[in-house]
């Protein structure tokens, strides 16, 4: 069947992610690029423009988001009515659909009505799209900054939670990410020298140092800049790993601050997969419930299948796309799973 093309939107606080579709619901382009939204509306525009001249115009769009949270906006209302707004701003010749989770899509002036469920709801645009293509699943989406754990049962999605107070409580959002993630955020106390020692309250260190000084950050995760403005090498890893328990790099060799790395890695491990762990148990899933992985921190999550004893299913391989070797379709899969979505709408 032959559709039009649609592009997807997912706006988030740190970035934009877009995806576009050709006529036969194809992937032809995905793309993500650095917004610190929290500094201002300018710069999302800018990304904006940015991508729209490389994925062109397209007659629909399908727009998700968790930009609105950002401590620009006053509440999470303001956030959705002015991210709307800028919406419509730029893209006057395309139809505008704006993702309300369980409600579906809805046209402009609903989604500023229906901010509540507007708000975040990308996480639900990916687990739809999971949904209608598999009975059941287990998706693990691991950002740069959060992880979001989804149920699939029989084509539905089995959440307690759908917005992020509740997904909180249940479980089924969890703050941490292999980028953006504060080291203290993942462990209060950590080994090194043969002591516990305590990490800092400063963001002296992120997740991305970690990843990068065992060699597991994935090329182009890494968007913003590092903690303290310095150079994204091995060396200066260790420089910002070091202060995080009051230390200097040069205080020891460059394995120990690797171990103490892995260390901390195999932590934010430990607590994704104990998350999983609860869902599993309380939705009572069978054992070969393979595990989906999205986000681009989705390496964590196929070591998580192999520890689980579950089968490992890549989110991309859901879509059919022009570049089926590319991680775009996974690193963005709510701005995929949105223009999915709105373009079957539209049929």
């Amino acid at each position: 069947m032959h559709r039009e093309p649609v592009i997807g939107w997912d706006l988030g606080g740190a970035h934009l992610k877009a995806a576009r579709l050709d006529g036969s619901g194809a992937v032809e382009r995905v793309l993500q690029l650095p917004c610190p939204l929290w500094q201002g509306l300018p710069h999302l525009q800018l990304v904006l423009g940015q991508a729209g001249s490389a994925l062109g115009t397209a007659p629909r769009h399908g727009v998700t988001m968790t930009g609105e949270m950002v401590d620009l906006f006053s509440n999470r209302e303001e956030g959705v009515a002015r991210l709307v707004a800028l919406m419509r701003e730029r893209c006057p010749q395309g139809e505008l659909r704006f993702y309300a989770g369980r409600d579906g899509f809805v046209g402009a002036e609903q989604a500023i009505v229906s901010a509540t469920r507007v708000a975040s709801a990308n996480w639900m645009a990916s687990a739809a799209l999971v949904a209608a293509r598999m009975g059941d699943a287990l998706l693990v989406d691991i950002g740069s900054t959060t992880t979001d754990l989804t149920v699939v049962r029989r084509g539905e999605i089995a959440a307690r939670g759908h917005d992020d107070a509740a997904r909180l409580v249940a479980g089924e959002l969890v703050y941490t990410g292999v980028v953006r993630t504060p080291l203290m955020a993942v462990a209060p106390r950590v080994p090194f020298a043969g002591e516990w020692v305590p990490q800092m309250a400063e963001c002296f260190a992120t997740t991305a140092d970690v990843y990068r000084l065992i060699g597991r950050l994935p090329e182009g995760a890494d968007q913003h800049p590092a903690a303290d403005g310095g150079e994204k090498t091995e060396r200066g890893s260790a420089r910002r790993l070091a202060r995080m328990i009051g230390r200097d790099a040069e205080s020891m060799p460059i394995e120990a601050w690797r171990r103490l790395a892995a260390w901390i890695a195999r932590e934010q491990s430990r607590r994704i997969e104990d998350a999983c762990e609860r869902l599993v148990t309380r939705e009572g899933l069978a054992g070969d419930v393979p595990v989906v992985g999205a986000g681009v921190g989705r390496f964590l999550a196929a070591a998580l299948a192999a520890g689980l004893g579950r089968p490992y299913f890549e989110f991309a391989r859901l879509v059919p796309a022009k570049d089926p070797g590319g991680g775009g379709v996974s690193d963005c899969a709510p701005a995929v799973a949105v223009a999915w979505l709105a373009q079957r709408e539209a049929a």
